[in-house]
């Protein structure tokens, strides 16, 4: 059995899922293709890859839709390959759980220094159960589990990966540019609004004058989970 890593690319233009797959297998990678969103889907299950490559204009279903799919059963590294550049893109691949975003046209050498990056960040994450409890909070990063008041909510991973973050560091202010460097883990060109968005949704989901915690808004500085 092989023991190289298995990526998958998924993109309708042959030709750059060849010329992808070139400088990938000479990096010692397996590669496999996909050029619609259906077959990413099926071949993802079939396959087990370690980290997938993912066009978002795609026939059958989009990368969106395979993004969401694949975030119901992994959190295996995803990096979204688009050739549309707008801010609200990029928010709503880093919302879904995409771990990466690179705009057409791109180098391929910075494609696969950005593959290098993002599996060197996902094998160096701890094995053990990472789970954060307050009372009627339950954080749970290793099963992405969220539970309030003992009821479980669904949760997109970004939004809980920011929740378990700040919760690790009660009290501590955090600015957005750090938020989105530990959280994302990589360098967001772009506007920040996406630590806004993420902030916004999961208020609406646990916020409560009633409880002993809550994430509140530093004036000018940040955010922080504020226990009392």
């Amino acid at each position: 059995m092989s023991s190289k890593l298995k990526i998958i690319v998924v993109d309708d233009d042959v030709n750059i899922c060849e010329m992808i797959r070139l400088y990938l297998e000479k990096e010692g990678y397996d590669v496999v293709l996909a050029h619609d969103g259906s077959k990413a889907v099926t071949m993802f299950k079939q396959e087990a890859p370690s980290l997938v490559v993912l066009d978002i204009m795609l026939p059958s279903i989009d990368g969106w839709q395979v993004c969401r799919e694949i975030r119901k059963v992994s959190d295996i590294p995803i990096i979204m390959l688009t050739a549309k550049g707008e801010t609200f893109d990029k928010v709503l691949g880093l919302e879904l759980g995409a771990d990466d975003y690179m705009v057409k046209p791109f180098e391929n050498k910075e494609l696969v220094a950005r593959i290098k990056a993002v599996l060197r960040r996902y094998e160096s994450k701890p094995s053990q159960v990472k789970e954060i409890i307050y009372p009627n909070l339950v954080v749970n990063l290793s099963t992405y589990l969220l539970k309030v008041g003992g009821r479980e909510l669904e949760i997109p991973p970004k939004e809980l990966e920011l929740l378990y973050y700040l919760a690790s560091n009660p009290n501590k202010v955090f600015t957005r540019e750090q938020l989105l460097q530990e959280v994302w883990g990589f360098d967001y060109y772009g506007d920040s609004r996406t630590v806004d968005v993420h902030i916004k949704r999961l208020r609406e989901k646990i916020n409560s004058e009633n409880q002993t915690w809550q994430i509140k808004t530093v004036w000018g500085v940040g955010y922080k989970f504020e226990v009392k």
